[in-house]
């Protein structure tokens, strides 16, 4: 095992405690991720596709099964998961697979946080493929994790103004709180941008081997919408409109802190 040394862990640590993220690079192998990407690819041709849900803004949900689980093992042979446990000492730290798939034609996403508050977990994202300005690199909005924003105030501070694009080459690792916002950017490539997941410490984790839920197949679904008649509507109307969402996360964050979640 490759441990980070401890200034790196210093580092790594001040990072995120500050800025709320660090990035690693060039630690997954390009030739294995290609791969993946073909197979994710395939499996939304296959069986991913589903009106709204996600679908309709871009941004869609999906387990990747047994055929992510190299990332995983490369994540712990380079150190980068032990870090991650010592960073979080004397706290559950399971571990939950997951990938946004973002699809052509997707729209930006609002600013959220991952999760509650005071519920703060570790994310360790990973560039599938290269990501760019132009298929979606993620949108943070660096020390926004060090205080909880109800959303009025991160309106009246306008927090979205520390907008910073986080563009990473093929293999490259980006740790993250969940309590830092960000957002899903819109996709103006030809091809779906997937970013690999892993959360250490999420609640609610499901048991057992995290790979093989699912028969340990890739499935897809959805993300922040339901697939309902109403949840399609309701899609279709903050894509077309999205102040009509801001407006709601307002009001609803006028009145209590709702166990500290973003709305």
């Amino acid at each position: 095992m490759n441990a980070l040394s401890a200034d790196e862990l210093k580092e790594l640590r001040q990072n995120l405690d500050g800025k709320g993220y660090f990035v690693i690079p060039g630690v997954i192998a390009k030739d294995q991720l290609t791969e993946f990407n073909s197979k994710l690819v395939e499996a939304y041709e296959r069986e991913g596709r589903f009106e709204g849900g996600g679908s309709i803004s871009g941004h869609l949900n999906c387990f990747p099964g047994e055929d992510a689980r190299f990332i995983y093992d490369e994540i712990e042979e380079r150190g980068i998961a032990e870090a991650i446990r010592a960073l979080r000492a004397g706290l559950e730290n399971d571990v939950r697979p997951t990938l946004n798939f973002n699809l052509p034609g997707s729209r930006a996403q609002h600013y959220h946080m991952d999760g509650v508050y005071l519920e703060e977990y570790m994310i360790c994202n990973i560039a599938v493929v290269d990501t760019d300005l132009v298929n979606g690199a993620i949108d943070l909005l660096p020390s926004t994790n060090r205080d909880f924003y109800p959303f009025w105030r991160y309106a009246v501070r306008r927090k979205y103004r520390l907008t910073t694009r986080i563009q990473m080459k093929q293999g490259d690792v980006l740790l993250r709180k969940s309590t830092l916002w960000h957002r899903g950017m819109p996709n103006h490539s030809p091809a779906p941008r997937p970013m690999m997941s892993l959360t250490f410490g999420e609640k609610n984790t499901p048991a057992g081997d995290p790979f093989e839920a699912n028969g340990g197949k890739i499935a897809f679904y959805p993300n922040w919408y339901s697939t309902t008649r109403m949840g399609i509507l309701r899609e279709r109307i903050e894509v077309a409109a999205p102040i009509t969402r801001s407006a709601v996360r307002f009001v609803r964050s006028l009145s209590g802190e709702r166990g500290y979640s973003t709305y």
